[in-house]
């Protein structure tokens, strides 16, 4: 019916939007705020219509109202509500592969360590995964398409909170303060950059005309948790834990239909430990034993005493807290302001289940950050949307130790020691993946403006987004360090003492021990240097994007996007040409510049069959990403020494031809409504990444290059249920395959990937899985309600083992019976964990109710080791034969155990998630949770 009049007015505010029926009878309103509508449409000679109408966050919700004459009152029947994942309407206007997380879902499915990213599993294509950044507690990271995670943008109301320096989360927030979050994980649109394969869109909670809150506690105790066998077996004392977390949001109106608040605030007090396992404590005592005996000697200083305690506290303490404005000075205009902090304090942190207490440091993060938004209406068909955001970082990390050196023993390094190798002595921040900084700085500026325009059977959008870094800046650790890395653990030198007294008494720094000579092969020695590094960046995005409707069933969405960025070689005000390295290296005779060709063409399809109930969809796109600084920090820093020796270790370059990574993104898939109950999606995905990074380890330079290729394939199914309100489902299954090129370590669009022979960079052998390559995976999550009101609501995930690569001290990948193996060719165990809360709600006056509840996590108690296992056949509990051909295993002198299998040689090492010690959010022992919650 043309010329309809329809009219949207947010509940709880002034906020209203009007629109008129096209020639078709269609109607688009774009850019409305989530939140909950009334509806209203209006047409001559028919009675009015009208319904409430929720709007999530990043998605098209398609409405048919059917108007009737006067006498017959109408109610818009809408598909779907979309307070929760389990009850998300069809999709009939994108191929945009998406879950929506809303904060029913953020308040009822169980959270351990309270990490909002953590409920981001329940999208199709995701994987837990542990947090890939030290400097960084507590934030989950989510693996799309294969990745390690780093490689995704994340947007908090519109402000970019995408970390530049390492990628991934930069800032956290309570997840009471989250209103609802898109996990995209393929397919976006023009309007989004930064990414080769997911993007995160967040919008906070806002206040509204009534006066709204809660309050809650949540507590932990070890008398709550099981011990975890591999780390803290009976009969060692059980490994102290306890954490409480203290929430409280407070929201309403400062003037009722123009001026409203919101404010929220949660403190977490976590006094966690490290327990050491029995075969740790047995090579600690044989160090302190050394040490008592004087054998603990270097040419920096001694130690005759080392403690041995059974487990090590960690103390965290943090501060989450938000408060935003919304102000509606008239019906076409809607500004807010939102500033948030992260303060936090960690000690010890960085310890980890094989190193003691001096490798440790203590941890304070400081994060903030201010968005102000104005969304303005034009008219009928036009809206502006305006944000500004100021967002900064300050870290520093001081070790616990200062003695000059450190000893790195084999039973210290996993497969996946991203916090340092030491087992005594200063941590060096430095590991076998990348360095990282004692200090942290950054600012970023934000301006970002999206104009769209409905009108007959099309919406085009543009926009500009530009980010301006200043400070981006911060420090390596730069004392002058001596590193000693015995070949063998500790008990072993006890009965050959001689051996550690010759490694330990050798200076490397001494001229006469130096290259060609290298009398030292065990020692090495980072001179005192300037470890700073800074840059002052600059990324500018601009798009054009349009959604047109060409029948009442087919819509496609087309656009172009452009990013590049300024200044993204400048290190500390030098370009490469500053580096002396780069005269004589014989491998790099340029410098890089700023890539200028980032174009990238974007196309969805969608066609909706007969009524709208089924919905084909597919896409093509291109996705433009140069995260990467902390790959290449030894390439920044060594412009501040102005000599060969610098104290981030050995020379460093970028290659001269630099081009940004990108993923070329294929998708399509079919969406099927059963009823307004059960909904069904199968959606497949092809990422093919080129450009990638690279590290080319040259006997006289480090070369970072960008020419590594990989692939992610993957189909997703995707279920959706509820039964006569009594059950709410969603299930999905994923099967998938991830592969890329590597010499140790495998990630797809990670800076971590190095080059084995750098003659010969694709080799064979050299290309496998990622670390991320999940072959099946499946979750499950939903709410029962159960008798006498009682809800019980569960997470669970099963997917396949994940890849593991078995390396060596004398090569790179182990070699077993007389053959090389290959990147990532083995598999740990499949990983298994169900969660689960049941509480019930006290409902008393009007608005108020009062839940208390209990969350199980890791409810079977399963030992989930992932990926992280001991990676160096040197370390082994049980040594081999022959580091450098593995035949036989050898619990005794005979070694008497023929290893058929590279299987022999895999042994756990921890739980996936623990790389950093306690407080980790997956792969945990079995821990309970109590908590209640009061809300208005």
């Amino acid at each position: 019916m043309p010329a309809a009049k329809i009219v949207v007015q947010a509940a709880g505010s002034s906020l209203r939007r009007e629109a008129s029926g096209d020639s078709r009878g269609e109607f688009r309103l774009d850019d409305l705020l989530p939140g909950s509508y009334r509806l209203r449409v209006e047409g001559p000679g028919f009675a009015e219509a009208s319904a409430e109408v929720d709007v999530v966050v990043s998605s098209v919700s398609e409405i048919i109202v059917t108007m009737k004459p006067p006498s017959i009152q109408q109610t818009v029947n809408v598909q779907g509500s979309a307070s929760s994942i389990t009850r998300q309407s069809i999709d009939t206007a994108s191929a945009v592969h998406q879950a929506i997380i809303t904060a029913h879902d953020l308040e009822t499915i169980p959270l351990a360590a309270r990490s909002f990213a953590n409920i981001a599993y329940l999208a199709p294509g995701t994987e837990p995964l542990e947090p890939s950044d030290p400097t960084k507690a507590r934030i989950t990271a989510v693996s799309t398409g294969g990745s390690s995670g780093l490689n995704n943008e994340i947007s908090v109301d519109g402000g970019d909170n995408s970390d530049d320096w390492i990628g991934g989360f930069l800032q956290n927030f309570s997840p009471d303060a989250i209103q609802e979050f898109a996990m995209r994980t393929a397919q976006e649109d023009a309007d989004t950059g930064g990414t080769t394969a997911a993007s995160v869109v967040v919008t906070t909670k806002h206040g509204t005309n009534e006066w709204h809150g809660s309050g809650a506690f949540y507590g932990r105790a070890a008398a709550l948790n099981a011990r975890f066998p591999i780390d803290n077996p009976a009969p060692d004392p059980k490994q102290p834990f306890s954490r409480q977390n203290y929430v409280g949001t407070l929201g309403g109106p400062i003037v009722k239909e123009r001026l409203w608040f919101f404010s929220s605030l949660e403190y977490v007090h976590e006094n966690s430990s490290i327990a050491y396992s029995p075969s740790s404590q047995a090579e600690f005592n044989a160090l302190a034993q050394l040490a008592r005996e004087g054998l603990i000697s270097t040419p920096v200083g001694a130690v005759n005493s080392i403690e041995v305690p059974s487990s090590v506290p960690v103390p965290f303490r943090d501060y989450l807290a938000m408060a935003r404005l919304d102000w509606a000075p008239s019906p076409s205009s809607q500004w807010f302001v939102r500033a948030a902090v992260d303060n936090y304090l960690t000690r010890n942190a960085l310890v980890q289940q094989a190193a003691l207490p001096s490798t440790g440091a203590t941890s304070h993060d400081n994060y903030m950050s201010l968005v102000l938004g104005n969304q303005y209406v034009f008219g009928p068909n036009w809206v502006g949307s305006f944000v500004f955001n100021a967002s900064g970082l300050h870290l520093t990390a001081t070790r616990n130790a200062n003695l000059g050196f450190a000893l790195a023993f084999p039973f210290t390094s996993t497969l996946s020691t991203i916090s340092g190798v030491e087992t005594f002595g200063d941590n060096q921040f430095f590991t076998p993946i990348t360095a990282f900084p004692v200090l942290r700085n950054q600012e970023k500026y934000q301006i970002r403006y999206d104009l769209s325009h409905a009108q007959e059977r099309q919406a085009p959008r543009w926009g500009v987004n530009f980010i301006h870094e200043p400070v981006l800046s911060g420090a390596l650790a730069a004392t002058a360090e001596y590193v000693y890395s015995p070949p063998q653990d500790p008990s072993f030198y006890l009965s050959s003492p001689g051996e550690l007294a010759a490694i330990l008494s050798c200076n490397p720094n001494d001229p006469r021990n130096q290259p060609p000579n290298s009398p030292c092969p065990f020692s090495t020695f980072t001179p005192a240097g300037d470890g700073s590094f800074g840059q002052n960046v600059q990324r500018l995005g601009i798009y054009a994007q349009d959604s047109w409707r060409v029948t009442p069933h087919l819509t496609i969405n087309y656009g172009l996007r452009y990013d590049t960025t300024f200044g993204l070689f400048i290190a500390s005000g030098h370009q490469q040409s500053a580096n002396p390295a780069l005269a004589g290296n014989g491998i790099v005779s340029g410098i890089p510049h700023d890539y200028r060709k980032a174009f990238a063409p974007r196309l969805g399809v969608a066609y909706g069959l007969g009524s709208g109930s089924t919905v084909l969809r597919g896409g093509a796109g291109l996705y433009f990403n140069d995260l990467a600084q902390n790959g290449w920090v030894q390439a920044f820093t060594a412009v501040n020494n102005f000599n060969i020796q610098n104290a981030s270790g050995p020379p460093a370059l970028i290659d001269a031809h630099y081009h940004t990574p990108y993923a070329w993104h294929t998708t399509a898939g079919i969406q099927h409504a059963f009823n307004a109950n059960w909904i069904l999606s199968a959606d497949y995905t092809l990422e093919t990444g080129m450009h990638g990074y690279r590290r080319y380890d040259f006997p006289n330079v480090s070369v970072f290059r960008t020419d590594n290729r990989s692939s992610y394939n993957a189909l997703a199914l995707h279920l959706q249920g509820n039964v006569a309100e009594r059950l709410s489902l969603v299930a999905n299954y994923t099967l998938a395959s991830a592969r890329t090129w590597g010499c140790q370590i495998g990630e797809l669009f990670d800076y971590v990937n190095g080059v084995c022979d750098p003659l010969n960079a694709f080799a064979q052998g050299d290309y496998g899985p990622s670390g991320e390559d999940v072959r099946h995976r499946l979750v499950l999550a939903g709410t029962v309600r159960a008798a006498a009101g009682f809800d019980l609501t569960f997470l669970s995930q099963a997917e396949t083992a994940r890849p593991i690569t078995l390396t060596t001290p004398v090569g790179n990948r182990a070699v077993i019976n007389g053959v090389k193996s290959t990147l990532d060719q083995f598999r740990g165990r499949p990983y298994i964990q169900t969660d689960l809360r049941v509480s019930r709600s006290i409902k008393f006056r009007e608005r108020w109710s009062l839940t208390p509840f209990i969350e199980f996590f890791n409810l079977f108690n399963r030992n989930n080791p992932g990926n992280n296992y001991v990676g160096d056949i040197s370390a082994l509990p049980i040594p081999v034969n022959d580091l450098g051909n593995v035949t036989a295993l050898c619990p005794d002198p005979r070694c008497s155990v023929p290893v058929t299998s590279g299987k022999q040689l895999l042994v756990a090492a921890g739980a996936l998630g623990d790389f950093f010690g306690p407080g980790t959010t997956v792969g945990i022992p079995f821990a309970a949770q109590i908590g209640l919650k009061l809300t208005f």
